[in-house]
C-alpha cells in the first residue's frame, strides 16, 4: 500500500502517551469500517501501544514505519 491510499489522517506528531492514543480513538471512528487510517506520530511509546490498540479492538495494523523520530502508521478499521 502505498503512502497516498488511505482515507483519513491523524497528525499525533508532538503529543506524548496517552494522547495519540485517544486522539487515535476518536479518529478511528470517523473512517468507514474496511477505510485506512494513516496515523502519524513522534512519540516511541505509539510503538506498543498502537498495535496493541489494534490487537484490542480489532483493526488491522497493515504497516508500520520508523524513520528517525517519526512514526507512521496505516490502521485498517475494522467491523
Amino acid at each position: 500500500m502505498s503512502a497516498t491510499e488511505y482515507d483519513l489522517e491523524l497528525d499525533a506528531r508532538g503529543l506524548f502517551c496517552p494522547e495519540p492514543v485517544m486522539m487515535l480513538h476518536n479518529r478511528i471512528n470517523d473512517v468507514q469500517p474496511g477505510g485506512v487510517l494513516r496515523v502519524v506520530a513522534t512519540d516511541p511509546s505509539t510503538t506498543r501501544d498502537i498495535p496493541r490498540f489494534c490487537q484490542f479492538l480489532g483493526h488491522e495494523l497493515i504497516s508500520k514505519v520508523e524513520d528517525d523520530d517519526l512514526f507512521v502508521y496505516l490502521i485498517r478499521r475494522g467491523q
